[in-house]
């Protein structure tokens, strides 16, 4: 649909991770007026009207991507499913009725729970200001394979993590972000995987007292990562008093006590 260039102005100012939602929901409302170009009066209108029922829209929860599934060069992990596989997670704690029913007053947008996926360490889909962030990871250790001091590695890496010593490659577990570039570029197979899957991060949150998440140790696989959804999903439910959010929580409660319960795998 053609789109005027002040209706272009004002929804360039819209944060790009819901831009094409907004861009849709105003395309809607151009409709509804009978319009053949969508023109800025349609853009207020359809801020006025989400704003009017933002109690409708909210359904409890969202769940937000990066690029990588459409076929994203960085990416780390390819769980196509996983998306799908968190949403119902979700879906099943009727986590809107749970709001409704702490929340006083009208629910709106920010108390959803958000988990956000991103399938590489450039975490486009901003997974540190999220409820819950899933970010892809690619752990690179050193075999017993000759390293051909090719230095592709070094000179992949980014962060400076890896350097030559001796006869191979040491990697620097404070610098290294669990890329997997090293890996890729190892041409000897001198660094191979040691576990790939994702990091979690928990507790992130925009607002007037913004929040960056906090990382649990380790990198989870597709079945353990889902476990990991589960439990956080549980302690936020046990914990939630007022629709708070799941920073919040972990703030009220000690992080350390929210950690140990959520922390690790199945054992």
């Amino acid at each position: 649909m053609k789109w005027t260039e002040e209706a272009k102005e004002a929804i360039s100012k819209v944060p790009f991770f819901i831009r094409q939602q907004v861009k849709k929901r105003v395309e809607e409302e151009a409709h509804r007026w009978g319009a053949s170009e969508v023109r800025l009066e349609h853009v207020k209108a359809s801020q006025r009207r989400y704003l009017d029922q933002m109690e409708e829209e909210v359904k409890g929860y969202q769940v937000e991507t990066c690029f990588g599934p459409t076929g994203c060069p960085n990416r780390v992990v390819i769980y196509e499913d996983l998306p799908r596989k968190v949403e119902e997670c979700l879906a099943k704690r009727n986590l809107k009725a749970f709001l409704k029913d702490r929340v006083k007053g009208p629910l709106r947008m920010h108390h959803e729970f958000r988990v956000s996926i991103s399938n590489c360490p450039n975490a486009c889909s901003r997974p540190q200001i999220a409820d819950l962030g899933l970010l892809g990871a690619r752990s690179p250790k050193v075999s017993d394979v000759p390293c051909s001091q090719c230095e592709a590695c070094v000179e992949v890496c980014r962060e400076g993590a890896v350097s030559l010593l001796g006869q191979g490659p040491l990697v620097d577990p404070t610098k290294c972000l669990s890329c997997g570039q090293c890996i890729t570029a190892c041409p000897t197979g001198t660094l191979h995987e040691a576990a790939s899957g994702y990091r979690i991060l928990v507790g992130g949150k925009l607002g007037r007292h913004p929040r960056l998440a906090a990382e649990l140790p380790g990198i989870y696989g597709l079945a353990d990562t889902l476990k990991m959804v589960d439990r956080c999903l549980d302690y936020y439910q046990r914990h939630c008093m007022q629709g708070e959010r799941f920073g919040e929580i972990l703030e009220r409660t000690g992080l350390d006590a929210g950690g140990r319960i959520i922390e690790t795998r199945e054992k």
